[in-house]
């Protein structure tokens, strides 16, 4: 297995930002070369303990996404090769875990698209039988397939700080009514087309977020990552059952370790410094993802 990457060291791009997995680097004035390290974030706060091959693995699934998405919305890939922007020294990091996008202006809104009920959908409507302000009909249980896909949008949050469900009107606030009725129309429609293909592969996609940003010419663009295991929930068809919690192929393994953990008898805080995740937590989540992959790639 290839060593992780836990932060990327590119001397010859300047620096935009690190995110949660993300490293970004200006290339001129209209690009920026995404690479996905092998950080791993739960509860939106990132783990000491990197995954190796995670970002490789991300990235190509990503790639396969768009690929399959092709035709509903625009996306920010350039076609371009993420080694063609850097130096010798440096392809080792960006190959297989790289994109070069366009920079785009990213809208200040996740688009959350819903199929079925679980996680803090799932806790919601047990208090006001709705997720979002979407109301919902009585008798759904967790893991329920929703009559149909719901989009559900939230805040996006500074690092270290927790995204936040919002309502659809609190989003046309944000974004304006035409924009935001735009962005429900294609996250949904994205939604659909992946979970009709993952099914016939024996995935349920229980749910996903989307994010978006606008071009110099203000089209409406699908960004950042797409369908991972990272931004999505991840069920195997052949164990799932209405009513209790399916086994993932997503994060979810560690996050169920990180609610089991206990610091001086106390339940973790879900602040950072997180807790050392132990190798076999980590392999554990790698295998689920790669898993995911070859299902879905063949």
């Amino acid at each position: 297995m290839t060593a992780a990457l836990l932060t990327t060291s590119i001397h010859s791009l300047p620096l935009l930002a690190r995110g949660k997995v993300r490293d970004n680097y200006a290339v001129g004035d209209d690009r920026i070369l995404m690479v996905a390290t092998d950080r791993l974030s739960a509860f939106d706060v990132i783990l000491g303990e990197p995954i190796p091959g995670k970002g490789a693995l991300l990235t190509q699934m990503a790639l396969f996404w768009f690929d399959k998405l092709e035709g509903i919305v625009p996306n920010h890939l350039t076609g371009d090769a993420p080694e063609s922007v850097v130096q010798p020294d440096e392809i080792a990091q960006v190959s297989q875990r790289a994109m070069l996008v366009k920079r785009l202006k990213p809208l200040p809104i996740e688009a959350v698209v819903r199929g079925y009920l679980a996680g803090s959908g799932w806790k919601e409507y047990q208090e006001s039988q709705s997720v979002c302000g979407v109301e919902l009909p009585a008798g759904l249980k967790n893991a329920s397939k929703l009559p149909e896909p719901i989009f559900t949008p939230a805040t996006k949050a500074e690092a270290g700080e927790h995204d936040e469900n919002i309502s659809f009107k609190v989003a046309s606030a944000m974004v304006g009514n035409e924009l935001a009725n735009r962005v429900r129309d294609v996250s949904i429609a994205l939604y659909k087309r992946a979970a009709e293909y993952a099914l016939t592969k024996g995935i349920i996609i229980a749910d996903t977020k989307f994010e978006f940003g606008l071009d110099a010419d203000g089209t409406l663009t699908l960004m950042d990552e797409v369908l991972t295991p990272d931004s999505s929930r991840y069920w195997p068809v052949d164990g799932y059952a209405e009513g209790q919690n399916p086994p993932s192929y997503d994060k979810q393994f560690v996050r169920d370790w990180l609610e089991s953990v206990r610091i001086d008898g106390q339940p973790w805080n879900k602040k950072a410094p997180a807790p050392a995740m132990p190798a076999e937590v980590g392999e554990r989540t790698a295998a689920k993802y790669r898993e995911a992959f070859e299902r879905l790639a063949g």
